[in-house]
């Protein structure tokens, strides 16, 4: 119920203390919308070409077929694994599938739920937050934020089967 609760309040909130201030709500609220159209011109292809990329991969099973050789990975977390760097709402969509074949209280679905909450999108981050700001020499941005999914997903797999 909190939940449900949090943004209403503060939209109350932003609304109650933009009328204490006197500023034009909705007129702000409009010019802030008229702001964003340039932002959101520049990330649309970048976007676009994530989710292409991400449902390539999702609908041709090729992830499966190439990492079939790993043994102490289950195969089912497999797609998570590498999907969860590119995309969070595919990587949930895994999961949700994870559930609904293994269970949430299974040993693959306790994995997947450490994976999913451990590790992040650093392929969607680096694109989003790079090219918003018009960076294009990442660095080691990608390197360190793959190499702490690699570790999240290591430490994670040790910890479930000294568990189960």
């Amino acid at each position: 119920m909190i939940s449900n609760l949090i943004l209403p309040l503060i939209v109350l909130f932003v609304v109650i203390y933009a009328m204490f201030k006197k500023v034009a709500i909705y007129d702000a609220f409009i010019d802030g919308a008229k702001e964003s159209f340039p932002m959101i011109l520049k990330l649309f292809p970048c976007l676009l070409a994530m989710i292409l990329a991400v449902n390539i991969f999702l609908k041709s099973n090729v992830i499966i077929d190439l990492f079939k050789f790993i043994s102490f990975i289950p195969n089912e977390i497999i797609p998570m694994i590498i999907m969860r760097p590119i995309s969070g709402t595919s990587s949930l969509a895994i999961l949700t599938n994870i559930y609904e074949l293994m269970g949430p209280d299974s040993m693959v679905g306790t994995l997947a739920s450490y994976i999913q909450g451990s590790t992040d999108t650093t392929f969607y981050i680096i694109t989003l937050y790079f090219g918003s700001i018009g960076i294009k020499k990442i660095r080691y941005a990608l390197w360190v934020g793959l190499l702490a999914d690699l570790l999240a997903i290591t430490i994670s797999l040790i910890f479930i089967n000294i568990v189960f």
